[in-house]
């Protein structure tokens, strides 16, 4: 199994569109065996979802995320994790030990308020639907 995290300084990145990295671990038999980070290398919205499945990725830990993206994903047959925060280590292993939430409609769609989501690496973001 492959788990992808939206990453950003050891801590999981809050907006799946703007993400420049993802942590990536390898599973086998429940404990990580291998992880690295890698760069999107510019790659936004609409490219995100093949490029985690060009990375054979089987599941996707993120803070927000858009309809269409959750949409991407679940076409690319990415399960996904989204209303997550805090440590990218931490969520991944509360997920191997069956304890992370998955968050309903935990979807950045405030687009067009005058504001874009790049804020959401400050902090949860919660009066603004993203969680």
């Amino acid at each position: 199994m492959r788990i992808a995290v939206t990453y950003e300084n050891g801590g999981i990145f809050q907006h799946f569109g703007h993400t420049q990295q993802f942590k990536v671990y390898d599973i086998e038999n429940s404990t990580v065996v291998n992880q690295q980070v890698v760069d999107t290398n510019g790659q936004g919205h609409g490219a995100l979802a093949g490029f985690l499945q060009m990375g054979r990725v089987d599941a996707l830990i993120c803070g927000g995320i858009g309809p269409g993206a959750q949409i991407a994903l679940r076409e690319a047959g990415i399960r996904l994790y989204a209303g997550v925060a805090g440590s990218a280590d931490a969520a991944v292993q509360a997920l191997l030990d069956g304890n992370l939430p998955y968050v309903e409609g935990a979807t950045c769609d405030h687009h067009g308020e005058g504001h874009d989501c790049a804020h959401h690496s400050d902090h949860g973001c919660g009066h603004h639907g993203c969680h």
